[in-house]
């Protein structure tokens, strides 16, 4: 292709913002408000008759206008139209039963704040551990009555199964000796499955010889120290099977294919499943042992509803007597737990078996200094410090379904009896974990005495100051014994030799003394806790309740200058010496500062406590450090620096950067804070010393630009590199350090070679053009506005950017080149306008420096020219089927870019366009639609004075059909 001459329009750009603003219409707004509901106009028929004619109409509506979907519809949505078909009167009446049917039933369903059993479990498995060997009897069976012939008679049925339960209990069992504790758990999961698998196989039988087997091991108590996790696990088997009970009798209950609704009253179910529930009862009041008897009618208690209203208050009773056969008293207590648990659960209404479980349990207490028991504990050498814990998870979930809405009294009561019972330790605690904290709270004095009276042979009185404690940090004291309190549990805690126990209760009782006092007594407290926690690096055993007591200081005291003036609290971070936790407790301070800190802060106690901790968090990144948690950290400290603020003293607060680039090396994001800050202050310091100062300010402003000038190359990122060199160019111009903007441009271009074809962006490499494009469009504006250096010539840096653009290697079938090729098009049409579009304020761009100048307008021009041979060559090598779609599209592209910038009353720039308008139709690739739009703006704007050149542009301009 011949080379066109370029020749750039004079734009008047004040005339072009004015022809682009909207057109302001008056509006009446009368009635009308866009914001105004729509008023749906609703039609009513009424049919006369079935035949013939007719329907009259009548319209009740106060507007003409009128939903299209009501309309459809004749004003009736198809929901209505069904409720409208409905008897009223049923409407009502069904209403009214479900919503009695829910209140009355609201009675029997715990609510949310009730604490579930299944969030008790895990702490149970997980406490009450053992190393030493178990057993488990397995029943092995004979095999006798299996072959027999079909039973019809349903009295044969029975009394055959019942035949097969004897089997179980006189057949072979085989003991599996010598389990650890996993093999233990893995042979109950075993069964568990194995019942499960008998049910799904119609074994039901089987089923229950595996529940009475399970059953059986709650009575062994030759391990006590698992025997609270062998309850869970076997009370998990006992649930699963009252489940798949309580389910088959529920599918039974089908007539004429309706499902029985969940809330149910036995004369809605069948006699096919009264009488399988019968059965199940039956069977089960065969099982000769009690245990196993009481067990697995207790995790049936449910089915009692499909056979009587009163079966289950009437059931509870009788098995909370049944408890008193059983002699061991910790086997005891646990069935009383359990049935406590099934009854929460289908009856919690029914209090009395509740309590009359509890007041048993209180006259059988004294069995567990029984000779029976003391004689146990030293056969299996355990101490009676040991044996009393075990009480602890049955008792507390006894107390938790007592206490659950009880009123004020019943606590008054219990403690009562736990005075009678010589305050006995363990039974204190369980309440003061059981009971409303407001309750105990209130009386927390009347329990300090009761502590102090405790035998604390069995149950340590620091475990009862700590239960006190608990509740304490949930509620307030009466204010006039909260000093009182604090120093009576402080004598006992202080007093404590064994650094966990010590530190078990300081956690608890250091949120009480952040609540209510002032940092004297919490630095007190923090003190005592080193005190006890250094020798012997005890702190290396309780980083866990260290941590606590760290997050419950933080947690009281958002004013930092206040924290930071507690004498202990770095001394106390010290003893977090293992680097993760170190690192994660400097992580909660960062995260608690960055959310309540609302003012910057200049304050030098922050400051040195606050760069101690990111330092600490930033020297824990190494090679291994995650991605995500070099982000979080890099969080953390920028959140510290951007709060960071000496008020009109720049050269303090450039200090602090300095000092903060030198200790956040390893995190780039920091880096790049740091370097926006940076810019963010010369900006700042430019605008408040305008005028004053302006020799010192100069130099202030050189020093920041230097700081972003020598931190910058440190950085890994090539396009974070190139977006702040720009950014810091900027910077420096606006504040008229001329040279150091050349300086920062200079290195931009120097580094776009550089740039890789394939970049990583959220763990997955994409291609670098699109982003490189970007960059260079943003480049391009900035130098618009960048007077020429004296020394190297005119558009010395634009010259210097397209040297780049033309040596860089770009990817086959890409067309960025072009795309940028297009955009230095428009800088240099820009640079040729007599007043240029932007300034910078007290910076002289090339518009003032040359001054419309024929030599320098000449050099642009050839500039021009030379960048259009590239793309016209470019456009050239697209002549083959697969590439005319691009060529008809970058044709189209060059075509407006000449319409919006170059000067048509050229004749051969004209020509030019003309080529342009037809390639890009030539191969019937174009959007029909974006040429006839483009078209039609070429006519609109030929009406505009000095556009009448357009006119004769607009008919040499055909539009192609396609046929």
């Amino acid at each position: 292709m011949a080379v066109f001459p370029w020749h750039s329009r004079n734009r008047n750009y004040k005339a072009e913002f004015a022809s682009c603003r909207l057109e302001a219409v008056p509006l009446e707004f009368g009635d009308y408000h866009p914001l105004k509901p729509i008023t749906v106009t609703e039609s009513k028929t009424k049919k006369v008759s079935r035949k013939g004619s007719t329907s009259s109409t009548s319209s009740s509506s106060s507007s003409s206008v009128v939903d299209p979907l009501s309309s459809v519809l004749d004003g009736t949505d198809p929901l209505s139209m069904f409720a409208a078909s409905a008897d009223p009167a049923s409407l009502v009446a069904t209403t009214d039963n479900s919503r009695k049917k829910r209140d009355r039933d609201d009675n029997s369903i715990v609510g949310s704040d009730f604490e579930p059993w299944a969030s008790k479990r895990g702490e149970i498995l997980a406490r009450y551990t053992t190393t030493e060997k178990l057993s488990i009897n397995l029943f092995m069976g004979s095999e006798k009555g299996k072959a027999g012939t079909a039973i019809s008679a349903m009295s044969e049925k029975v009394r055959t199964r019942l035949e097969e339960l004897d089997d179980f209990e006189e057949g072979s069992q085989k003991e599996l000796l010598n389990l650890t504790q996993q093999d233990y758990v893995n042979r109950i999961e075993e069964l568990n499955q194995s019942l499960k698998d008998a049910w799904a196989s119609d074994q039901k039988v089987k089923a229950l010889k595996i529940v009475i087997q399970c059953s059986k091991l709650l009575s062994d108590t030759s391990v006590i120290q698992f025997y609270p996790s062998k309850f869970v696990l076997i009370t998990d088997i006992l649930d699963t099977f009252g489940k798949l009970v309580y389910e088959r009798i529920f599918s039974m209950c089908m007539d004429n294919h309706s499902i029985l609704p969940d809330h149910f009253s036995p004369e809605n179910v069948n006699d096919t499943a009264k009488e399988t529930c019968l059965n199940w009862f039956f069977k089960i009041a065969s099982i000769r042992e009690l245990i196993p008897r009481f067990y697995v009618e207790a995790s049936i208690l449910k089915c009692n509803k499909f056979l009587s209203k009163t079966g289950i208050s009437e059931c509870l009773p009788r098995l909370t007597c049944m408890v008193r056969g059983i002699g061991d008293p910790l086997v005891s207590v646990y069935a009383r737990a359990y049935l406590c648990r099934v009854g929460m659960e289908v009856a919690p209404h029914l209090k009395e078996s509740l309590n009359k479980n509890f007041f048993d349990f209180l006259l059988t207490f004294k069995q567990i200094h029984s000779d029976t028991v003391q004689n146990q504990l030293v056969l299996q050498g355990v101490e009676l410090p040991s044996y009393l814990p075990l009480y602890s998870p049955a008792m507390d979930w006894i107390f938790q379904c007592i206490s659950y809405h009880a009123p004020e009294a019943l606590l008054t009561e219990m403690m009562e009896r736990c005075k009678k019972l010589a305050n006995n330790a363990l039974l204190l605690n369980s309440v003061m974990s059981a009971f409303r904290a407001e309750f105990i709270a209130t009386r927390s004095m009347d329990f300090i005495g009761m502590i102090k009276e405790c035998d604390e042979s069995g149950f340590p009185k620091h475990l009862l100051f700590r239960s006190l404690g608990l509740n304490l940090a949930l509620a307030n004291p009466p204010e006039s014994d909260r000093l009182q309190i604090l120093n009576e549990a402080w004598k006992v805690i202080t007093k404590l030799k064994n650094p966990q126990d010590y530190v078990n209760c300081a956690e608890v009782w250091v949120e009480y003394t952040c609540k209510h006092f002032t940092k004297r007594e919490v630095n007190t407290v923090l003190a005592d806790v080193i005190k006890h926690m250094t020798p012997d690096r005890a702190f290396e055993d309780s980083y866990p309740q260290l941590q606590s007591i760290i997050k419950k200081v933080i947690a009281h005291f958002h004013d930092f200058s206040v924290l930071f003036s507690v004498e202990k609290f770095l001394p106390f971070l010290d003893m977090f010496q293992k680097e993760s936790v170190r690192v994660e407790v400097c992580k909660c301070i960062m995260e608690v500062f960055i959310k309540h800190q609302q003012e910057p802060t200049k304050d030098p106690v922050i400051l040195n406590a606050l760069l101690h901790i990111c330092k600490t968090m930033h020297d824990s990144v190494n090679a291994l450090t995650l991605e995500d948690e070099k982000r979080m950290l890099a969080y953390l400290i920028n959140g510290f620096i951007k709060m960071v603020s000496f008020g009109r003293d720049f050269e303090q607060q450039l200090s602090f950067y300095v000092e903060a680039r030198s200790m956040f090396s390893n995190l780039e994001p920091v880096l790049v804070q740091l370097i926006h800050s940076v810019n963010r202050l010369a900006m700042e310091t430019r605008k408040v010393m305008k005028g004053n100062h302006s020799r010192k300010t100069a130099a202030f402003v050189r020093a920041c630009v230097a700081y972003c000038f020598i931190t910058i190359p440190s950085l890994v990122g090539i396009f974070t590199r190139l977006n702040l060199y720009l950014h810091s160019g900027q910077v420096a111009l606006a504040n008229q350090c001329l040279s150091q903007a050349d300086a920062f441009f200079k290195a931009a271009i120097s580094l776009v070679p550089e740039v890789p074809k394939m970049i990583n962006i959220d763990g997955k490499l994409r291609p670098s053009e699109s982003f490189l494009l970007e960059f260079l469009c943003n480049f391009f504006s900035t130098l618009l506005i960048v007077p020429d250096h004296p020394e190297h010539g005119v558009l010395f840096l634009v010259r210097e950017l397209l040297n780049v653009i033309q040596d860089y290697t770009w990817e086959d079938n890409s067309d960025e080149k072009i795309r940028i090729y297009t955009c230095v098009l428009h800088l240099l049409s820009a640079m040729s306008q007599e007043t240029y579009l932007y300034h910078v304020d007290k910076v002289d761009s090339n518009d003032s420096l040359y001054g419309g100048d024929s030599k320098f307008l000449a050099e642009n021009n050839k500039l021009c020219e030379t960048v259009m041979a590239q793309i016209l060559e470019h456009l050239k090598t697209l002549a083959k089927d697969e590439a005319l779609k691009r060529q008809s599209s970058l044709g189209l592209s060059f075509f407006n870019s000449i319409l919006a910038h170059g000067d048509l009353r050229s004749n051969r720039l004209n020509q030019l366009s003309v080529n342009l308008w037809h390639l890009a139709q030539r191969h019937g690739c174009a959007d029909t639609r974006t040429m006839v739009k483009t078209l039609e703006y070429i006519k609109k704007r030929s009406k505009h004075p000095d556009m009448g050149h357009l006119t004769d542009l607009a008919l040499r301009l055909p539009l192609q059909t396609r046929t």
